[in-house]
């Protein structure tokens, strides 16, 4: 697979709309986290990351203005032991509960499908990070409609085992603007991973549509020790 430039993949799509990126550093030592999140509504745009625990959650940043909570405000990201969940909805309490009850990644996942948010169906994108002992492998997943088709849920699951430093991966849940906004299609994108956290998160912070984008959260974690280090990027502020 041909590695591409994040920076150009955002830079050149106007609503990705929600997107992880799960890699590893150039050295070897760091694995890499980053989670975004896009709008185009008012409601979509009135958010902000907080930290919450180990991981973040969304919330309201002007509470009066926050009309339908239900497919915005969730925690994209949770600690389970030496495992870190990253998602786009609340899957990621899903996905924490039954693995907490010895399921895998993929079993959570089969209890739940697209987002019911018609004529979107916005896919459920998710990915799981497992450090342990100086080891580290990841899985991306996503749950989407069969074109456009709300009676039908494709799901598609990806394993890096042996994760190559200085590489990554990149998955988002559309493939453009549009109306209806398009799925992702396809395995998630071979990208770069650099060495430094902040260099990383200000690539994609720059590179996100500034009209559309609300929030990203970086993350990266000490392979060695599992210490992390943590960003979090708001427009509103």
């Amino acid at each position: 697979m041909k590695m591409l430039s994040l920076e150009q993949e955002l830079r050149e799509n106007t609503y990705p709309g929600r997107g992880i990126v799960i890699g590893r550093t150039p050295d070897g030592k760091k694995a890499a986290i980053a989670y975004f999140i896009m709008g185009r509504s008012e409601n979509s745009r009135n958010r902000v990351f907080v930290e919450d625990g180990e991981g973040i959650r969304t919330q309201a940043f002007d509470p009066s203005k926050l009309r339908d909570p239900s497919l915005i405000i969730y925690a994209p990201v949770r600690v389970l032991g030496n495992k870190t969940i990253v998602t786009n909805g609340d899957q990621t309490d899903t996905i924490y509960e039954l693995m907490d009850k010895q399921q895998t990644f993929e079993q959570a996942l089969r209890t739940r499908e697209f987002e019911p948010d018609a004529p979107n169906y916005t896919p459920r994108i998710s990915g799981i990070l497992h450090i342990e002992n100086g080891n580290y492998n990841y899985a991306m997943s996503i749950l989407k409609s069969n074109n456009g088709n709300p009676d039908a849920c494709n799901r598609f699951t990806y394993a890096y085992s042996s994760p190559v430093a200085g590489e990554g991966h990149f998955i988002h849940t559309y493939m453009e603007d549009g109306n209806p906004l398009p799925s992702f299609e396809g395995e998630p994108k071979l990208v770069g991973i650099p060495n430094e956290m902040d260099k990383f998160g200000d690539l994609v912070w720059n590179s996100l549509n500034v009209d559309n984008k609300v929030s990203l959260f970086i993350r990266f974690i000490d392979i060695e020790t599992g210490k992390y280090e943590s960003k979090i990027y708001n427009k509103n502020k």
